[in-house]
């Protein structure tokens, strides 16, 4: 059993008024557009990160997964953080030190570009997991709508990243730390955005402590949660890699870039489909396994095919990729009874599948060192694509995870 305090509005007409539901989703959907910079900043620049700073292929392949570790290492403390102060300070925290964090990057230091990646890893695995209660518990009747507006923001954010990093080096004449830190702006602009949602909320939040049990145990939970671990692997070798794994077929660092954003822009048009589509069906569980074989079968050809069809490619991996990314997150929401399973649900799922993620991108660097070469991976792919459709087929089913929520005291 465990047990956390969810932060729960007390008067919920605080939040009926159209104009007041609309920023609200307006700002969710801004914070969930500064959660993926982080990451494909970094790839893009990772040829350069590398030379500038000396840093061995070990050391990149480690730059990569350490901030898909720490998303599931912080991702269990998102319930408590809330529980203590609410929601929307949590979230109002994570903003500020994600642009901290970021900022760090800046530095010419490999102690602080880890320290910072860190840090703002951190905060993202909070901000991950803090979205879909949001969405469960503010938008009960919006949920495929909100759910497709937050993954399709995730995506862009990391399409931005991909495609603009390398530019705005050559424009800051050359200098990797800045275009690395300027990734910071966008995350401190939001966070004076969502500081009214703050304001607005305090002194009208209940603190209310809830048991969530049986969760650990439910089959269907850790269907849910291998799903999202092992399409998180494949998502995190696409921001991680694809970039490096473009330029070493022989695409100049703009054009590979620019490939990659295609990709990931595609995955946020994705992402807003999918979930109308998985709400509509009987059961997600086709759905899950087709885009699944989508994502792989693109990312093999990304990786042999004619540099020609690059483009197609790029495209087709964005279609499965982006609707895996959506549809991980729909499941999450579609079998939790209530927002404190979900938001529960939503931390098991990060915080065990980020792990397993973590493994995605630091095995193609392991198999880059070892071989030479990007064209090993093809087996790894496959295998983190089948393991994420069986568990994916499983996930689509129409039932509910066995936990229960309850409420205890109130605290005061």
């Amino acid at each position: 059993m465990t047990a956390s305090e969810i932060a729960v509005p007390s008067p919920p007409e605080a939040k009926t008024s159209t104009s007041a539901r609309i920023i609200l989703g307006a700002s969710l959907v801004l914070i969930a557009l500064n959660l993926r910079p982080l990451f494909s900043s970094a790839s893009a620049l990772l040829p350069e990160i590398q030379a500038q700073l000396a840093l061995s292929s070990f050391a990149a392949s480690l730059l990569t997964t350490l901030p898909v570790v720490c998303l599931g290492l912080f991702s269990p403390f998102a319930a408590r953080f809330a529980g203590r102060i609410g929601s929307e300070r949590t979230m109002l925290v994570v903003l500020v030190l994600l642009a901290i964090g970021t900022s760090l990057r800046g530095l010419s230091s490999i102690f602080m570009l880890f320290v910072g990646t860190a840090l703002a890893g951190a905060c993202i695995a909070i901000g991950n997991v803090l979205l879909p209660a949001l969405v469960k518990r503010d938008f009960p009747h919006r949920t495929a709508l909100m759910t497709g507006l937050y993954t399709m923001a995730l995506c862009a954010g990391a399409a931005s990243a991909a495609g603009l990093t390398l530019p705005l080096e050559r424009a800051f004449g050359g200098s990797m730390n800045a275009a690395l830190a300027i990734w910071a702006l966008p995350a401190a602009v939001v966070a004076l955005i969502w500081l009214p949602q703050v304001i607005l909320t305090r002194g009208q939040t209940v603190r209310t402590r809830f048991t969530v049990s049986g969760l650990w145990r439910d089959r269907l939970a850790w269907n849910v949660t291998l799903f999202m671990g092992f399409q998180s692997a494949l998502a995190y070798c696409v921001f991680g890699w694809l970039v490096p794994i473009l330029r070493e077929r022989g695409l100049d660092g703009v054009t590979a870039g620019a490939a990659v954003s295609v990709s990931v822009m595609v995955q946020a048009a994705s992402c807003l489909v999918v979930p109308h589509l998985a709400i509509k069906g009987r059961n997600q569980s086709a759905l899950n396994v087709a885009l699944c074989v989508i994502a792989v079968g693109a990312l093999l050809g990304l990786l042999f095919a004619p540099l020609w069809t690059v483009w197609f490619w790029a495209v087709l991996q964005g279609i499965g990729q982006g609707g895996l990314i959506a549809a991980a997150m729909t499941v999450i929401v579609l079998r939790s009874r209530d927002s404190h399973v979900a938001s529960h649900l939503s931390g098991m799922a990060q915080c065990v599948g980020y792990l397993l993620a973590a493994s995605g991108p630091l095995l193609v660097g392991f198999i880059h060192s070892w071989t030479g070469s990007f064209a090993g991976s093809a087996v790894l792919f496959a295998v983190l694509g089948s393991i994420a459709a069986v568990n994916g087929w499983l996930a689509g089913r129409p039932h509910y995870v066995g936990a229960i929520s309850r409420q205890a005291d109130a605290v005061s």
